[in-house]
């Protein structure tokens, strides 16, 4: 990528990074996202393209069921380690919380005047759906022809930014909150003003906290938002269920709870490190007649789990769908 600006945005903050280098390699440091603009961004090498987005911030879509909240500086952190200096790092936010404002300690701008800002290359937007038309407002300054607009704002789709920043090169994600320990999923879609060169610039971003998908039809972000966006949901409700179901069993909670935590985080650190599907991994940890069988049987009734999450993600998205108008 070539030395373009960026910009970045959440809920009423706002982030200017004025960035020399970025790179792809894996962080676990991600913290919650502003406005961010990044001046001169130019996206080196990386070890690897593994670290997906959410930070503390992209923690729940606020508004949104508690989805995600981007209330703070999301990225930064993570795109420090890939190479980002704070210097060029620019913050905007009326009310800074106390991690908004130690990021100044770090070097980062916060609230500067916008003529002391240069180009942007890029605005990410990472603010509450509900206050987005005041916050674009406060944003078009920022926006010239060679930035690229990225929003991760659940709801709001490409044409309601581009009502709002016409003739603006956009993209939409949705993250999800394992962004928070680089392990999130991303999926994005770009307008067709985005060049290759903002794209790349755009993936390196969502890249330093995590998995990046790219499509084409706009129409699949609900289902999207639904299975992997409130996914990380449905994974923690089946970690209580099983603790209460431990307990039930005559276990004492406090034990039923470890387990059941331990058990759903390596489970899936199992799935994710695994070349098999999930149904072979399942397969390998079931008997004939024993005990893991009799509880499958009882989870694969025909109302069993997949029933249920079918009819889950089903709502999730009928949801989105009416977030979005």
């Amino acid at each position: 990528i070539h030395e373009l600006p960026l910009l970045v945005r959440p809920a009423p903050v706002g982030v200017l990074l004025d960035a020399r280098t970025v790179g792809t390699r894996r962080t676990t440091h991600v913290q919650r996202l502003a406005t961010v603009a990044v001046h001169q961004l130019v996206p080196v090498a990386l070890d690897a393209v593994v670290v997906r987005l959410r930070g503390a911030a992209v923690a729940e879509h606020s508004g949104w069921d508690g989805f995600f909240v981007w209330e703070s500086v999301w990225g930064v952190d993570a795109w420090v380690a890939l190479g980002l200096s704070p210097a060029n790092v620019v913050v905007l936010e009326p009310q800074p919380s106390p991690d908004i404002a130690a990021l100044t300690e770090r070097g980062v701008r916060l609230n500067p005047p916008r003529d002391s800002v240069g180009d942007i290359a890029a605005a990410v937007l990472a603010v509450k759906p509900q206050i987005a038309p005041e916050v674009l407002t406060a944003l078009t300054p920022f926006v010239a022809g060679a930035t690229v607009v990225l929003s991760i704002m659940a709801g709001r789709t490409l044409r309601f930014l581009a009502d709002n920043l016409p003739g603006a090169a956009l993209v939409r994600a949705m993250p999800n909150t394992p962004a928070a320990i680089g392990r999130a999923i991303t999926v994005a879609i770009a307008n067709p003003r985005v060049s290759p060169e903002q794209r790349a610039l755009v993936d390196a971003l969502l890249s330093a906290v995590g998995a990046v998908e790219w499509i084409t039809d706009e129409a699949l972000m609900d289902a999207v938002t639904a299975l992997s966006g409130s996914g990380p949901a449905y994974v923690f409700l089946l970690a209580e269920s099983m603790a209460r179901a431990g307990a039930a069993a005559g276990l004492p909670p406090t034990l039923a709870a470890t387990l059941a935590r331990a058990t759903v985080a390596g489970a899936g650190e199992l799935l994710n490190r695994s070349l098999l599907d999930p149904a072979t991994l399942r397969q390998n940890v079931t008997s004939p007649g024993g005990t893991t069988a009799a509880a499958l049987e009882v989870l694969m009734a025909q109302d069993g789990l997949e029933r249920l999450m079918t009819a889950a993600v089903a709502a999730a998205t009928k949801r989105s769908r009416d977030l979005a108008g």
